[in-house]
C-alpha cells in the first residue's frame, strides 16, 4: 500500500456511480476501493486503513447517518463526505454534526469533489509529506512523477524533446499552452508536467472537458454563479476560472468548445477578470491555461468553428505529441512499464517478454496511441496463463483491417482519415454489439471520447445500422 496517497472508499448504492468516480480519482492519484452494501463498506474498513469514505445518505435497508455515527464510533478519525441526490438543510445539519467535514448534493462536479479532498486533514498532511520528501535528480522530480501518470515514458528523441519543452514552458508560469496530438497520446501528461514543473504547482490543476458541458451550464461552470440566480442555484457557487486562482486550468478537447463560450471566456482569458452569473461584482483571478486538442484548430478557424483571436491566445507556446506509432522505439519500454503496473495490481507473477514482441507490435498502427496499448497489455495480463507474453496474448489483428486499395496514410487527407475513423468505429461497434464500454476499451479511449466522435460521425448505436 503506498502511503503516500489518500486511501478513499466509495459506499454509494449505484454501481455506474462508485465506477465513474472511483476512475475519477485513480487518475487524480487516489488509491479507490468500491462497494455498494454497507456490508461490503464495513468489510473494507475492517481489512484496510482507510483515510477517507464518501457515503450516499441513502442506502438500501439503511441510514446513511446512523452509517456515519457507527463510522465515527469505530474509525474515529475516518475523514468522511456525504453525497445525496435528496439533501435538505436538516441532513446536511445532521450530518456536520455527526462529524462529516463536507457534504456535496448530486449531481456534482468531479472537480467538487476533488477540491472536498483537497480540503481534508489528511490531504494536507500527505502533501506537507510530500512537500519536504527529498527530490530525485531527474528532468522529472518525485513530486511531479506523484501528479502525472507514468505511462507517459519513452526513450525516443521526440519524447525527450518533449519533456524538454514541457519543462521550458514551465519557467514561464504565466504563459499559455496549446498541446496538440492524437487522441490517446498522453497530452493531459505534458499539461500536469507543467504545471507541477512551475512555481504554480502548490495551487490547483483543474482538468475540464470542453465538450462535456451542457450548453444551460456554460456560463455557470465556468464563470460561477450567486445564489439564487437561477432553478436550482441555492448557494454562492465558484467557477472554474476561480477555482484556478494562482493554478492552472486545463481545457481539454478545446476543440470542441461551443463557439457562444469561446467568445465568453476570451475576454476572461485575456483580462483575468469575472463575474459570477446573478452577480455585478468583478472578481480578479490568476491562472494559467493549458489547453489540448487532437484537430487542427488552423483548419477550424478557416471554417469559422474556431474564433482566430481565441487560438492566438491560446497557443503562445505550442507542443505537439507524435502518435505512438512514429515512435516505435517507445513501445517495448511502454509495454514492461504496464507489464509490471498490471502485475503488482492483480497480484499476478510478472511474466516475462518475448524478444520479439516489441516488433510485432511496432508494425501495428495503434490508432489509440499509448491508452490503447495500456489497455492491451491488461487484458494480456488477465488471460495470459503462460510465464511469458507473446504476441498471441494480444488480439490486434482479428480486428476489421482496412481495404488494401486505400492510400498509405502517408497520402491520405484530412476527409480521408475521418472516413477511416468512422467506418473503424462501426466496425468495433458491430463487432461489440454495440456495447459502447467495450467499444471505447477496444479503441483504447474513454468512453466519453467514443460517444464525442459518435455524434460527430452520425453514427447511430442501432443494431439494425
Amino acid at each position: 500500500m503506498d502511503k503516500d496517497k489518500i486511501r478513499v472508499l466509495i459506499l454509494d448504492d449505484e454501481k455506474h456511480f462508485t465506477e465513474e468516480l472511483a476512475e475519477f480519482l485513480e487518475l487524480s492519484g487516489h488509491v479507490v476501493y468500491e462497494a455498494n452494501t454497507v456490508a461490503d463498506g464495513m468489510a473494507v474498513l475492517d481489512k484496510y486503513p482507510i483515510d477517507l469514505l464518501i457515503l450516499d445518505i441513502r442506502l438500501p435497508g439503511a441510514d446513511g447517518l446512523d452509517v456515519l455515527k457507527k463510522v465515527k464510533i469505530e474509525w474515529p478519525s475516518l475523514e468522511v463526505i456525504i453525497v445525496s441526490g435528496h439533501g435538505d438543510m436538516e441532513t446536511v445539519i445532521k450530518a456536520m454534526r455527526l462529524g462529516a467535514f463536507d457534504y456535496l448534493r448530486k449531481p456534482f462536479r468531479h472537480i467538487d469533489i476533488q477540491i472536498a479532498i483537497e480540503r481534508s486533514q489528511k490531504f494536507l498532511i500527505l502533501q506537507h509529506k510530500l512537500k519536504t520528501a527529498e527530490e530525485k535528480n531527474s528532468l522529472i522530480s518525485k513530486s511531479m512523477e506523484e501528479q502525472i501518470n507514468r505511462q507517459f515514458i519513452g526513450v525516443s528523441s521526440a519524447i525527450q524533446k518533449i519533456l524538454e519543452q514541457a519543462m521550458m514552458a514551465a519557467q514561464y508560469p504565466d504563459t499559455n499552452v496549446l498541446i496538440t496530438g492524437e487522441s490517446g497520446t498522453g497530452k493531459e501528461n505534458i499539461a500536469r508536467i507543467i504545471h507541477y514543473g512551475s512555481s504554480r504547482k502548490k495551487n490547483l490543476f483543474c482538468a475540464v472537458n470542453s465538450s462535456a458541458i451542457t450548453d444551460s451550464l456554460l456560463e455557470s461552470e465556468f464563470f460561477g454563479h450567486k445564489k439564487g440566480s437561477f432553478t436550482g442555484a441555492i448557494s454562492d457557487k465558484k467557477g472554474f476560472f476561480e477555482i484556478s486562482d494562482q493554478g492552472t486550468l486545463f481545457l481539454d478537447e478545446i476543440a470542441d468548445m461551443p463557439l457562444n463560450l469561446q467568445a465568453k471566456i476570451l475576454r476572461s482569458i485575456e483580462e483575468k477578470v469575472v463575474t459570477r452569473v446573478g452577480d455585478t461584482t468583478p472578481i480578479k483571478t490568476d491562472f494559467r491555461i493549458i489547453s489540448a486538442t487532437n484537430y487542427s484548430l488552423d483548419s477550424m478557424v478557416k471554417e469559422k468553428r474556431f474564433r482566430l483571436d481565441l487560438l492566438h491566445r491560446l497557443n503562445t507556446l505550442q507542443i505537439h505529441i507524435p502518435p505512438l506509432r512514429e515512435r516505435t522505439e517507445d513501445i517495448k519500454p511502454l509495454i514492461e512499464s504496464f507489464v509490471s503496473e498490471f502485475s503488482i495490481k492483480m497480484n499476478k507473477p510478472i511474466p516475462g517478454i518475448s524478444k520479439t514482441l516489441g516488433d510485432e507490435l511496432s508494425r501495428y498502427p495503434f490508432p489509440g496511441n499509448i491508452r490503447e496499448l495500456r489497455n492491451l497489455v491488461e487484458r494480456a495480463i488477465i488471460f495470459s496463463k503462460g510465464d511469458k507474453l507473446s504476441i498471441e496474448d494480444f488480439n490486434i489483428y482479428a480486428r476489421p483491417s482496412p481495404p488494401s486499395s486505400l492510400p498509405s496514410i502517408q497520402t491520405l487527407s484530412l476527409s480521408d482519415l475521418q472516413i477511416k475513423e468512422k467506418q473503424f468505429i462501426i466496425d468495433t461497434l458491430k463487432e461489440c454489439h454495440f456495447n459502447q464500454t467495450e467499444t471505447a476499451n477496444r479503441l483504447g479511449i474513454s468512453r466519453d471520447a467514443l460517444i464525442r466522435k459518435m455524434k460527430k460521425y452520425a453514427i447511430s448505436v442501432s443494431k439494425t445500422d
